[in-house]
């Protein structure tokens, strides 16, 4: 089957070129890229021409974001699996030979999805993030998936209606649950891509946004009926998991203080909910104390024990 992976991009020249080889060096044969890049004008141009013979299409030119750069890739892209994989994340050597033969285990499902690494800056493993099957109750109280491991039959993106342009920031999980709504979306317990955390990602960036689109997905799903009923019965947990997501971003752009308190709200909403993510209120409590060199001490320790334990690039696991 052919794979179709669109690589949106906008000045992340540091990391662009790796992401491209990670691609291209994949050893699976059916497979096309394409490169949206929205205007760059910070060398990524010059890299994208360097492989412009190896791509099936590219583009430099202004966009709305992210949304919109996928949704154009993916009208150009002829394959029955698609995913895009952004600017600064990888994929890890065989991913996609893996990635296809889930789907052939696995012929009812619309969407597959791995593990992954989370990498810095210089490409060093920082943690190990994996995932488990999720049901639509679960996606609608935000646990997560990791977006560069996500692949989806093309047809069922494009029933799904695409990105939503509407949104910049939780763009995936609202298409996970739309995508969830027309059929099976499959766990595969195998390591496939590195995600990359640096000063300039989004999620750092602009962190209280993450939060207002959380909320905007519950303000969406009430109109859903896959999703109405589900919300009805579990509105607590999703509105305090809503809260807990505000947490997190928040926490991880350094404002302690507001984070903690969107902590709080969803405990007073759903305390397991909010206990699920202790860590958050702990961390935010140190840094208030004026503690928050234990977390970074915890943090470079645990980054320590992946770069001299874990194998990089690591062995996939076999998904037959």
């Amino acid at each position: 089957m052919l794979v179709s992976i669109i690589t949106p991009s906008y000045n992340q020249a540091s990391f662009l070129e790796q992401t491209i080889q990670s691609v291209l060096t994949q050893n699976y044969t059916h497979l096309e890229y394409l490169i949206v890049d929205g205007g760059s004008t910070d060398g990524s141009l010059e890299i994208i021409q360097r492989y412009a013979d190896r791509l099936s299409w590219w583009v430099s030119e202004p966009d709305s974001g992210q949304a919109e750069a996928i949704n154009k890739g993916l009208a150009h892209a002829r394959g029955e699996i698609v995913a895009w994989l952004n600017s600064d994340d990888i994929y890890l050597p065989g991913a996609v030979t893996s990635i296809t033969a889930g789907f052939q285990a696995n012929p009812q499902a619309v969407m597959v999805y791995g593990n992954m690494l989370a990498i810095n800056e210089s490409s060093r493993i920082m943690n190990m993030l994996r995932f488990k099957q999720l049901s639509l109750e679960e996606l609608l109280a935000f646990n997560i998936i990791g977006q560069p491991t996500v692949f989806m039959r093309r047809a069922a993106f494009e029933q799904a209606g695409g990105l939503d342009t509407s949104f910049h920031y939780l763009l995936d999980h609202h298409l996970w649950l739309r995508l969830a709504c027309l059929g099976e979306i499959r766990y595969i317990d195998a390591l496939w891509a590195a995600a990359r955390y640096h000063r300039g990602a989004k999620n750092l960036a602009h962190a209280t946004e993450f939060g207002r689109e959380a909320f905007r997905i519950l303000a969406w799903a009430k109109d859903q009926p896959d999703l109405a009923p589900i919300l009805a019965r579990t509105e607590r947990r999703a509105r305090a998991s809503a809260h807990r997501v505000d947490a997190r971003y928040l926490l991880d752009s350094g404002q302690s203080w507001a984070a903690l308190q969107a902590w709080g709200r969803a405990f007073a909403l759903h305390p397991p909910a909010a206990l699920a993510r202790l860590n958050l209120f702990t961390s935010a409590m140190l840094d208030l104390c004026g503690l928050g060199r234990l977390r970074s001490v915890y943090l470079h320790w645990r980054q320590e024990r992946f770069s001299n334990h874990t194998e990089y690039p690591p062995n996939l696991p076999d998904t037959r």
